[in-house]
């Protein structure tokens, strides 16, 4: 069975086969809006409209001359999808014959360099529709223009990386030596701690072995003082016994050796006990000026240590005043139900009727507290229950109510929230999430106006949850915050 060469060609090199079949036989470039006519031959529209025009009527086919209707052209979308598979196949042979320096579709040597396009190409290419308008070069000079330019770039990125890398090396500098920095100062730290502490057990020790043997010299004196007022106590009890009886004796009688009994009388005066000498009066008083003294040193020393410490032990009521926080229904959301004691608020399914006051929240599910604090300390505790999306914290009195907030405190909100997610977080500006074993079926929020500081305590086991960094201003009067979602429910504890 024989097979023609065109035949053999093709099933050699199916690739060149495809580039055929999707050439125009006009224009001999790839179809562009390839066209169908009535005898099967296609064509790019803008090549066949050409060929045609001037005629009014019939005209031919160019390739098989056929007379045809003009207004007969259909798009043939089966060969545009298939031109688009050639064009990708013949990317993909230009590719890997332009690693060999050979064109990939014409076979020739890859010798001038397309600027437009920026490709190389070959002579053959150079002529053709797709590069005769296009700037060349010749492919050596473009390859030397280019590897000085991008000798030029490596020159700026090496100098860039070595710039990082200082940079870095001088980071891992600074790190070790502020790593050094601390270590030395806790190493001191916990020196001067150590003899701190053994300088006050010393001193204990010292203060109350003292105290000890000034308690058994004041036991001394007090059991003497007692012995000897028991004794006189008993004499005098004999002798007024003895003088109650001779006065009912007759007058003759009771006037026999009457200087005698005078004088007994006399002698049995009342004696004073032995006062408190002044020397153990005054080591007294030393004592209590030395424990008014030490009590100052150390409620000063406790004054001075940092204020985390406290914030760890938690804010406690007797450093906050506790206040009775009431909801103020005229700036609570059309969707939020506030009980008649106004002490507990309901997150609804429906927008009530309400007038749109300025005060009112009127797209997030917010309400404000009636209270509002310029100055001072004041807590208050919530009961948020177990339910999901709710948040309790302050505001400014002036924060934004009409459409929608920044819940931050950069919007003047100063917040923890659970999340409908059941995410348990701090409203900061990026929010802050609460690594917490479980969340607070109590908040007790405390507000420290002078210092500019909100802090949130489980109101359970007294753990702090967040403290929110001291603000050298508020921005005016603080208000009782709270956000309800649909279903969730908060309570003020009285």
């Amino acid at each position: 069975m024989s097979m023609d060469p065109e035949g053999a060609m093709a099933a050699e090199n199916p690739v060149e086969s495809l580039q055929e079949e999707a050439t125009c036989p006009v224009c001999l470039e790839y179809f562009t809006e390839p066209v169908s006519l009535e005898c099967g031959h296609n064509f790019c529209r803008a090549c066949i409209s050409q060929c045609w025009e001037g005629s009014d009527t019939a005209a031919s086919c160019p390739q098989c001359r056929e007379t045809v209707q003009q207004r007969n052209l259909r798009p043939n979308r089966q060969l545009a999808n298939i031109l688009e598979l050639v064009k990708q196949l013949s990317l993909q042979a230009a590719k890997g014959a332009a690693r060999d320096g050979v064109c990939g579709e014409h076979q020739e040597a890859l010798k001038l360099f397309c600027e437009e396009d920026q490709t190389p190409i070959c002579m053959i290419c150079r002529e053709s529709r797709a590069h005769r308008a296009h700037t060349v070069v010749p492919i050596q000079e473009a390859a030397q223009e280019y590897k000085e330019r991008i000798q030029a770039h490596l020159k700026t990125l090496r100098e860039e990386r070595e710039k990082l890398l200082g940079l870095k090396a001088t980071g891992e500098g600074n790190s070790r030596e502020y790593l050094k920095q601390t270590q030395t100062e806790r190493q001191k730290i916990v020196s001067e701690f150590q003899q701190l502490q053994q300088f006050l057990e010393e001193q204990e020790r010292l203060l109350l072995a003292q105290l000890e043997k000034l308690d058994k010299e004041i036991v001394r004196i007090q059991n003497e003082n007692l012995s000897k007022l028991s004794e006189q106590i008993s004499h005098l009890s004999e002798l007024i016994s003895e003088l109650e009886g001779k006065c009912q004796k007759p007058a003759s009688e009771f006037l026999q050796d009457v200087r005698t009994t005078l004088s007994r009388c006399e002698k049995g005066k009342f004696q004073q006990p032995e006062e408190i000498s002044p020397e153990l009066e005054e080591r007294v008083s030393g004592f209590s000026q030395k424990t008014i003294v030490l009590m100052e040193i150390l409620g000063k020393f406790k004054d001075t240590l940092p204020s985390e410490l406290e914030r760890k032990r938690g804010v406690s009521f007797g450093a906050h005043r506790q206040v009775n926080v009431t909801l103020d229904p005229d700036t609570a959301h059309p969707n939020l139900v506030l009980s008649e004691d106004r002490k507990s608020v309901r997150g609804g399914d429906t927008r009530q009727q309400l007038p749109n006051k300025p005060e009112r929240f009127d797209t997030a599910l917010c309400v404000l507290g009636c209270e509002g604090f310029t100055s001072g300390r004041h807590c208050w505790e919530v009961e948020v229950g177990g339910r999901r999306d709710w948040a309790v914290g302050v505001a400014r009195e002036s924060v934004w109510r009409k459409g929608r907030i920044s819940l931050s405190s950069e919007g003047g909100i100063w917040a923890v929230e659970r999340h409908w997610l059941g995410h348990f977080q701090a409203l900061t500006y990026c929010v802050t999430p609460l690594p917490l074993s479980r969340v607070p079926s109590r908040i007790r929020v405390c507000l420290d106006c002078d210092r500019g500081q909100v802090t949130f305590i489980d109101a359970g086991d007294e753990a702090p949850i967040f403290t929110f960094p001291p603000d050298s201003d508020f921005g005016g009067r603080i208000r009782p915050w709270f956000f309800v979602g649909p279903g969730s429910q908060l309570c003020l504890c009285p």
